[in-house]
């Protein structure tokens, strides 16, 4: 009965263990087919781009987790479900999930450490934010690559994380597969020998013809090599400025300087004999040009070029960097996109570029005019002065033939930009405070300084700023002394209209076309008849627009439309570049514009009619936008300072004397000036009368009878009241009237 019993017990507890085992694989199996319905579900998610609203909540966190590796991650849940659904879970099983877990982790850190490999000053906390953004995008290995990353880059560097990651990635491949990297190795080295051991005995019996072909082979290695040499050094040339200033420093400074004098004593020998003793000023006055860093960061620069390469392609761009030409305060790369690459494309990723090249703000010229490629211009780290004696002594500025040049500065490869002011033949210049307008302004005037002589080129300046151009009171190419008072600005503006049409009859009596065919027309002994060329330099507009607005605007406009032949050139300068300043009808007619710094872009497409004036980097970064170019130039422009601007004006005014001043324009400026103080309203006597005849006064009658707005009837009544005319205020009561028809007829 016991042996029944025990066998009875025994049966029973299999059939339990039985029961178990099932039950166990029945659940095993029901989560194995759950996780591969996640992983498909997964899939879809991020393939199948639906509008439900769970797919795009499991799109979205997956992409940030993930980023480019949520290409892999069903993958990896579907893995671990056939693991769950087909095969014995134990304690291999699990060693296997989590090595598979940890490459993917692996992957994810190399992910990341591809697309941002530096985290210089950034916290986890910004890392994390950035990689997340990247990471909507499938670029970079999400937040869980840069939680590591983070860690690995911080402990290790660069080199050594990623000498740590593909250690620990071979690692996991050998644990999971259970494969021997040595036997591999050895598999290698066997089946190489066994090549290389045949080749060597099929070619024996021919070893002459072998060491023949050996040597024309070493030949055309060696000119293959000299080949791709000279590839890679003309693929990308750099054009650096500070080689050209090497150049400028070796050559003997006396040479230069008696070019310069034998320049000047030219135009000396063709001046009339009223000005025997005028000399222009020497260049000894200005300073001299201080040693530059020449060092060439090549570098630096491949560095940048290779950096703008990767990060295009990071975005799906393909382009290559055919030319850099490094100026003096910027760097730019000229990019050669692949066929079929949109400009649209690359100028949207501006942000992006700048924060691979770790700039502040970067320019993208696309294309650049004549080149089938598009300008990205770079701030240098280290940033260079151009001073005006580097330009007055280049080969530009001597064989400009025009009495009124304007030296600007350098462009971006550090060429000099001289400009002639009679091919403007008008100037607008626009920019915000502390921009470097006024020097500019400075650099013009001491250009034609050194060009030209009092009785050529005269100068009218108008500064109601006061403090700019008053320096240059009593130099002999002045009209008159600066003017400073706005009032006294448009009287002048209108006497140089005068002077305009003055000249015209003139040309028409001579029948010519043009101040330089009157000039050449009269007679040796005519030659005190000879008419100068006149240049109106106006440094604020926006002051005289808010004093006589249309006055003004009226003798720019027909100055800026007529003066050009009969040689008077408007340069016109101010620091609030809005539309109630420079105006439409300003703006068409006159076409050449410099813009330097401002702070939006509405700015910028105020003075030059499009977007980019907003991204100078200042302190005399401009650009300069002739007359007949499509695009505007990047300049920097020349520096001069007070003291070099204070040692020229106290070298010329021992040529000036009182009667180089037009004494009819200053007679006539000072004398409006008066007349307009003193001025009186016309309906004035009709205005007395008219409240003498009806015995009240009131700013309400003025306004019905004469048809006037309200300041001036209020004008004409405080004038009454000065005169005597009516009483004082009374309130809401009219003015009482003081005076009766016989004392207006007295």
């Amino acid at each position: 009965m016991v042996k029944t019993s025990n066998k009875k017990g025994k049966k029973t507890k299999n059939k339990r263990k039985k029961s178990k085992q099932s039950i166990d694989n029945i659940g095993k199996e029901i989560l194995g087919i759950i996780i591969i319905t996640i992983s498909i579900l997964i899939f879809t998610s991020l393939y199948n781009y639906s509008n439900g609203y769970i797919n795009y909540l499991i799109r979205d966190k997956i992409l940030k987790l993930t980023g480019a590796g949520s290409i892999l991650f069903p993958v990896l849940i579907l893995i671990i479900g056939i693991l769950f659904l087909f095969s014995k879970f134990n304690n291999s099983r699990i060693r296997k999930i989590i090595y598979l877990l940890m490459l993917y982790l692996c992957l994810l850190t190399l992910f990341e450490m591809r697309v941002f490999p530096l985290i210089e000053n950034m916290s986890l906390a910004e890392k994390i934010k950035i990689s997340i953004v990247y990471a909507s995008n499938m670029y970079g290995g999400g937040l869980l690559g840069a939680f590591f990353a983070f860690i690995l880059l911080k402990l290790f560097g660069l080199l050594g994380s990623y000498i740590i990651l593909i250690s620990t990635i071979l690692i996991l491949i050998s644990l999971l597969i259970k494969i021997s990297y040595t036997k591999m190795l050895k598999n290698c080295y066997s089946l190489i020998k066994k090549f290389f051991i045949k080749t060597f005995k099929n070619q024996r019996n021919r070893v002459n013809l072998n060491e023949k072909r050996k040597i024309d082979i070493i030949e055309n290695m060696e000119k293959e090599n000299i080949l791709k040499e000279t590839e890679i050094d003309e693929k990308i040339k750099i054009l650096d400025f500070t080689k050209d200033i090497e150049k400028q420093q070796d050559d003997k400074p006396k040479l230069v300087k008696d070019d310069f004098n034998d320049n000047i004593n030219s135009v000396q020998d063709k001046v009339s004999a009223t000005l025997e003793d005028f000399k222009l000023p020497t260049i000894d006055l200005l300073d001299n040009i201080t040693n530059r860093q020449t060092t060439n960061d090549k570098t630096e620069i491949i560095n940048n070029v290779k950096k703008l390469e990767r990060t295009l392609l990071d975005f799906g761009i393909e382009a290559k960097v055919v030319q850099v030409s490094k100026g003096p305060t910027i760097t730019r790369f000229e990019l050669q996109p692949a066929p079929g690459v949109k400009v649209s494309k690359i100028v949207n990723l501006a942000d992006d570029l700048a924060l691979s090249l770790a700039s502040s703000d970067i320019r993208i010229e696309a294309p650049i005019p004549g080149k089938s490629a598009i300008g990205i211009e770079v701030p240098n780290k280290i940033k260079s002065d151009v001073r005006i004696r580097e330009v007055l002594l280049s080969k530009e500025y001597m064989n400009i033939k025009t009495k009124i040049p304007f030296a600007l500065g350098q462009d971006i490869a550090g060429n000099p930009i001289v400009a002639n002011l009679e091919k403007m033949p008008h100037l607008l210049i626009a920019g915000a405070t502390g921009s470097g307008k006024s020097v500019c302004i400075n650099t013009l005037i001491v250009s034609i300084l050194f060009k030209s002589r009092p009785d050529e080129v005269k100068l009218l300046m108008i500064d109601p700023k006061v403090v700019e151009l008053s320096v240059y009171n009593g130099i002999p190419h002045l009209l008159i002394p600066v003017v400073t008072d706005p009032k006294k600005a448009s009287i002048a503006l209108n006497w140089t209209v005068n002077e305009m049409t003055r000249r015209y009859k003139l040309f028409s009596e001579m029948g010519v076309r043009d101040l330089h065919s009157y000039n050449k027309k009269l007679d040796k002994e005519r030659i005190d008849e000879k008419l100068p060329q006149i240049v109106v330099i106006i440094d604020e507009l926006a002051d005289l627009m808010m004093v006589a607005p249309n006055e003004v605007e009226e003798s720019i406009c027909r100055l800026a439309q007529m003066a050009r032949a009969a040689g008077i050139h408007l340069i016109i300068a101010t620091q609030r570049p809005s539309v109630d300043v420079i105006t439409g009808t300003i703006k068409a007619n006159i076409p050449s514009r410099i813009s330097f710094a401002v702070s939006s872009q509405a700015d910028s497409r105020t003075i030059l009619d499009m977007n980019g004036a907003e991204k100078l980097l200042g302190k005399g970064d401009m650009l300069y936008y002739p007359v007949g170019i499509s695009k505007p130039i990047r300049v920097q422009g020349a520096y001069i300072s007070d003291k070099e601007v204070e040692r020229i004006v106290a070298y010329l005014r021992k040529y000036n004397n009182e009667e180089n001043y037009k004494n009819e324009l200053l007679e006539s400026v000072n004398n409006k000036v008066e007349s307009n103080d003193e001025a009186v309203d016309e309906l004035l006597q009709k205005a007395i009368e008219l409240v003498v005849e009806h015995g009240q006064a009131s700013i309400s009658l003025l306004q019905r009878k004469f048809r006037i707005g309200y300041s001036r009837a209020a004008r004409l009544i405080d004038e009454m009241e000065a005169r005597g005319i009516v009483g004082g205020y009374e309130g809401s009561k009219p003015r009482k009237v003081l005076v009766t028809k016989e004392d207006l007829k007295d």
